[in-house]
């Protein structure tokens, strides 16, 4: 794909911020804020933190990257870069793709979790939910087919739409603090052990994941070796802040066991004691907006992964063919989500999510520190987003083994389906 040099295409560091942080605070914050205080409990602001900084030392090496080898391809190309076109390389770009699948389902699962409490369809919230999560999939799917241009508009009005509500949560919340009982669950009597908070760090990773989009527009983006750096460093601590001070208010907003029975819409009830039921319904729509826009980028997202592996000879290359004028990548992403968000618990694919990213990124991390040459970065912040990612990948499943067996066996499944599947079209059908 060639750089198109007309200044319209250009991006400015603004947006570029806006791209970071529209990947970032997407469906994950409303989907698996619930699920962090079920494990961290009162130190879920902690947990938030601990996965902030690993996404912060992995945001260094995607910069670094970025600005040696700008390319639409993003991780795809970086991870090529490293290790070349081999078994191993199309394994963690395939494991890339599948990991958007999973954010897809968690974005749907999201999604059908906050709809019923607006509208019930049945009566039932469990049928009324995989009703929700499977419409969205096939409307989200539409758009994508109808236009991208609408993909884009959507993602832009959203970014600020639920940035707007969410700091006005955070205001309206932090004020509502003060002379709250609730506050004193934030005490550290409260918190997990170190472990479980580092594992519910790592569960909700995927709340972090989308700061690695702004590597597929680092091409377009104005004054690339100042911006680039600028927009993933802005991107990822404005986030880290948000979603810590999100946190914090909603530990010290509403008793834990409030929290746990609304697991899976926990913003939405965290807005009740200070804004009643317009602020429930407020973060509810904010919810939708977010989780549907979330949707409709990473559904365009997963099928350019998709045709840039199959360009790549790193899929079977009927995978370029087009559909509808668009890649037959994007229906068979948005079938494999149907099937996925209707058969999976959340935290079984949060679990396989964060755990997806975290050994993509732990790939990527190595390779920074390989190239710290050649792409003139340091080699410690690199080494360190390398262990730390590993480290947090193995804590995962370790302690989730014991507990979400399901989301083990669905990411290490995931993880040898994608080596052998790579491995016999590498060996057979790759000619």
């Amino acid at each position: 794909m060639k750089n198109d040099s007309n200044s319209d295409n250009k991006i400015s560091l603004r947006e570029a911020i806006s791209i970071g942080i529209g990947g970032m605070v997407g469906g994950g914050i409303f989907a698996v804020l619930g699920l962090a205080v079920s494990l961290a409990q009162g130190g879920t602001p902690i947990a938030f933190l601990f996965a902030g900084i690993i996404a912060s030392l992995t945001a260094y090496s995607y910069s670094k990257l970025s600005v040696a080898f700008p390319d639409r391809g993003g991780t795809v190309k970086f991870v090529n870069q490293g290790f070349g076109k081999t078994v191993f390389s199309g394994t963690i770009n395939n494991l890339l793709w599948v990991s958007y699948i999973i954010m897809l389902s968690l974005y749907a699962s999201a999604f059908g979790s906050y709809a019923p409490n607006l509208l019930e369809l049945t009566g039932n919230k469990t049928y009324d939910s995989h009703i929700y999560l499977s419409a969205i999939i096939v409307v989200a799917t539409a758009i994508n087919y109808y236009s991208i241009k609408v993909v884009s508009k959507i993602e832009s009005y959203a970014v600020v739409i639920k940035l707007i509500i969410l700091l006005g949560f955070i205001i309206i919340g932090i004020y509502g603090l003060f002379g709250n009982p609730n506050t004193q669950q934030l005490a550290m009597t409260n918190w997990e052990n170190p472990l479980l908070l580092l594992t519910g760090g790592m569960v909700i990773f995927v709340a972090y994941e989308g700061f690695e989009l702004i590597a597929n527009a680092a091409p377009d983006i104005i004054n690339p070796k100042k911006n680039i750096p600028k927009a993933y460093n802005y991107s990822v601590w404005f986030v880290v802040f948000l979603y810590i001070i999100i946190a914090i208010v909603t530990v010290g907003s509403l008793p834990f066991n409030e929290i746990a029975k609304a697991e899976d819409y926990v913003l939405a009830e965290a807005a009740k004691p200070m804004l009643g039921k317009i602020g429930f319904s407020i973060i509810t729509v904010a919810a939708l907006i977010s989780t549907f826009s979330a949707i409709n980028a990473s559904l365009y997202g997963g099928s350019r992964v998709s045709f840039e592996l199959a360009e790549d000879d790193e899929l079977p290359h009927h995978l370029t063919s087009m559909l509808w004028n668009q890649p037959i990548g994007l229906l068979i992403t948005a079938v494999l989500t149907l099937v996925l968000a209707n058969a999976l618990e959340l935290e079984s694919i949060s679990t396989a999510g964060s755990a997806g990213f975290l050994l993509i990124f732990a790939v990527v991390n190595y390779i920074a520190f390989k190239q710290s040459t050649s792409i003139k970065g340091n080699k410690l912040i690199p080494f360190l987003g390398f262990i730390g990612c590993s480290a947090a990948f193995i804590t995962l499943i370790i302690q989730q083994y014991t507990s979400n067996l399901i989301g083990v066996i669905v990411i290490i499944s995931i993880i040898l389906l994608c080596f052998i599947l790579e491995f016999l079209f590498k060996k057979f059908l790759s000619k």
